[in-house]
């Protein structure tokens, strides 16, 4: 204060020169007595070092310790959310793979019964082929017995009617050996043998006749009268394995119809057996292969959340346990300062007040002792050594651009000596003093500065952090959008596929329907139409077997049709041959449509099932795509919402940057500039006193 009241003074004129070496007096014997410091002052001031030294390491390490613990508290939410993802991810995957696993199980078993039905068709094909093989030879057997009987029948009735005695009874004896000979018949042949035998004389006419026999005259109304009876009974008999032939030849038409029919039905079985076999084997390899995929994806996951949460559980345990260490370190630092304060007061209260009464003695002797010096050589002139110092003063002024030292220089020369070994002692003690306050106030800016970086860092990373979440999340959330709506395209489509399939499967089975209806109908009034023939030509054949008539009743008969009308059968016989094959051919139509009703009910079921297996797994993806999204959307906003915040903290730490930059940073020289060149004005300031003081010496 002394020191600005004088500089003040000198620089408006304002001050005497009485005046003046009153004040130089104080100045010099403050700064005598200021120079030297006693052991307890010493003291002081170490602790007060310690105080403010521990002050600013305890706000150092909190500055730290807060950046650590908002890397905890952000690490460990985000850990949290990573788990809470992945375990609602691992739920899905499990789902599916259980899903994957249950229709895999059940497409083994379908698989399985298809195996079955091929084989089963297969072995009923097998089946029929034999059975079929077995009729085939039997009728091949019975036909050629029937064909036989007929040509020996008919040799037999051509032998009697050609009257050739000898050749008739060999015929006859062949048809007597017939298989299918009605016991009647065998009767009626065995008595005419016998017969004519007799007539003949001798048995040996059967087989061989005589040569006596071509010599005697023929017999001919005895022969006619006795063969006329058998060939009524071969022709009849003739006529009879004529119409069984007829009959076997269209069952046996029957029968290969029905075995073509039924072989055409298994095979269709069969076909459609694999088919739907080998699609539900391709539908179970991709559900395998699903199911393998998400076990990969699941197995990863699992993994990935096993780390997450080890990493968490580290974490946490080490930010708990550097949480108790810093309450401990900042209880300690605490009371470590308090102990300073505390010890400094004791100093300061009971131990200075004593040293200042006894130590200070000598001190105050050699102030005064200067100050008299300093006045009795305040009226000499100019001497060879002020003028020396002026020139260092001057010098030292030059090169580091000081005005203090400038200003010395000339109050050098232009005042006595001791006034200007006062206003020296004041400069060095006024740039002490600002080199403390500029050391202060550099701490202060450096500790501020540090915690203003350290949370412009903080804020810089976790707005890039943020954007970079936001941008993924608006990512994911448009995949996922476009996943979804693809997911429900795909699903619209499949409702549209499966209401046009029901849609045809409903005309197909009505249109189906109405022809086995037709068929059935047309079979019903064809076999009608056919009983109603074959009743007729059957009675008319019984009423021509009962109508027979003796030669000599019709000779007195005027002429007219000869025997009974036994209506139009050989006319008959190719309609009914007709309508027996168009009855065939509706049974055929009725047996193929309602193999195709079969075989298209089949697809059209398989096809349903399996588009409802996938709409369901399409519906559960989307359902899971929207709830991802929505999840993602929330996340989005909370993300936005916290780049809102932080943005506006990151701006609060930069103005507040922008305005320590302006009394910390922007004052030109660097610290250590100002430093150096503080000490250098005081180390000048100190060699000219020094050198001042010699020549008072």
């Amino acid at each position: 204060a002394i020191l600005a009241l004088y500089v003040s003074s000198i620089g408006r004129g304002e001050i005497s020169f009485a005046t003046m070496k009153c004040l130089l007096f104080l100045l010099l014997a403050t700064a005598a007595v200021a120079s030297e410091v006693t052991p307890v002052q010493k003291v002081i001031q170490l602790l007060e070092g310690m105080k403010a030294k521990g002050t600013k390491e305890m706000k150092e390490e909190q500055v730290q310790y807060a950046k650590y613990e908002r890397f905890c508290e952000d690490t460990l939410v985000e850990k949290q959310r990573s788990i809470a993802e992945a375990t609602e991810k691992m739920e899905i995957l499990e789902a599916d793979i259980q899903r994957s696993a249950s229709e895999a199980e059940r497409l083994t078993n379908e698989i399985a019964e298809h195996t079955a039905d091929v084989e089963s068709s297969k072995a009923d094909q097998d089946k029929s082929t034999a059975i079929r093989k077995e009729e085939r030879a039997d009728f091949e057997a019975t036909l050629t017995d029937y064909t036989e009987s007929i040509a020996a029948i008919g040799r037999a009735i051509k032998a009697l009617k050609d009257n050739d005695k000898k050749l008739s009874m060999v015929q006859l004896s062949t048809v007597r050996g017939l298989k299918k000979l009605p016991a009647e018949a065998f009767q009626s042949i065995d008595a005419y043998l016998s017969g004519t035998a007799a007539d003949a004389g001798s048995p040996a006419l059967l087989m061989e006749g005589s040569s006596s026999a071509d010599t005697q005259p023929p017999q001919p109304k005895v022969y006619e009268s006795q063969s006329g009876g058998v060939v009524k009974m071969l022709e009849s008999l003739q006529d009879k394995f004529v119409d069984e032939r007829i009959a076997l030849e269209k069952e046996e038409a029957q029968k290969k119809h029905a075995y073509e029919l039924l072989v055409q039905g298994l095979k269709a079985q069969e076909t459609q057996a694999k088919k739907a076999k080998e699609q539900k084997s391709e539908f179970k390899s991709k559900q395998l292969e699903s199911k393998a995929a998400n076990e990969g994806e699941l197995e990863e996951t699992t993994s990935e959340r096993a780390s997450d949460k080890k990493y968490r559980d580290d974490l946490k345990a080490t930010c708990e346990k550097k949480a108790a260490d810093m309450a401990s370190r900042t209880k300690l630092r605490k009371e470590e300062l308090e102990a300073i304060a505390k010890a400094a007061e004791i100093i300061a209260g009971n131990v200075a007040g004593t040293a200042d009464k006894h130590l200070p003695s000598l001190l105050q002797v050699r102030s005064t002792s200067a100050a008299l010096a300093f006045l009795r050589s305040e009226a000499q002139a100019l001497s060879p050594s002020r003028e020396q110092v002026a020139r260092l003063l001057q010098e030292g002024a030059t090169s580091l651009d000081s005005r203090v030292l400038a200003a010395a220089a000339v109050r050098v020369r232009a005042d006595p000596i001791a006034k200007v070994k006062e206003m020296i002692q004041n400069l060095i003690t006024k740039l002490g003093e600002e080199n403390d306050q500029a050391a202060d106030k550099k701490a202060q800016c450096d500790v501020q500065l540090a915690e203003n970086k350290a949370t412009r860092e903080e804020k810089t990373d976790a707005v890039d952090t943020l954007k970079s979440e936001i941008d993924q999340l608006s990512a994911a959330i448009t995949k996922l959008g476009e996943d979804s709506a693809t997911l429900t395209k795909e699903i619209s489509e499949l409702n549209s596929a499966m209401k046009s399939a029901t849609e045809l499967r409903m005309q197909e089975k009505e249109k189906n329907t109405a022809t086995i209806k037709d068929a059935k109908q047309a079979q019903a009034a064809v076999a009608q139409a056919l009983s109603v023939l074959n009743e007729f030509y059957e009675k008319a054949g019984e009423a021509t077997a009962l109508v027979q008539q003796s030669s000599s009743s019709r000779t007195a008969q005027p002429e007219i049709f000869d025997g009974a009308y036994n209506g139009m059968g050989g006319e008959s016989g190719g309609v009914i041959g007709l309508l027996e094959v168009i009855e065939s051919d509706f049974a055929r139509l009725e047996a193929e449509t309602v193999a195709e009703e079969a075989k298209a009910k089949k697809e059209f079921d398989d096809f349903m099932e399996d588009s409802k297996v996938d709409k369901a797994a399409k519906r559960t993806a989307a359902e899971h795509k929207t709830r991802k999204k929505q999840t993602k959307s929330q996340d989005l906003t909370t993300a936005q919402a916290d780049l809102l915040g932080t943005q506006k903290e990151l701006d609060a730490a930069t103005s507040t940057f922008e305005k320590l930059s302006a009394t910390c940073l922007d004052t030109g020289a660097s610290f250590k500039e100002r430093q150096a060149k503080r000490a250098q004005e005081i180390t000048d300031l100190q060699q000219a006193l020094e050198m001042l003081q010699s020549e008072i010496r």
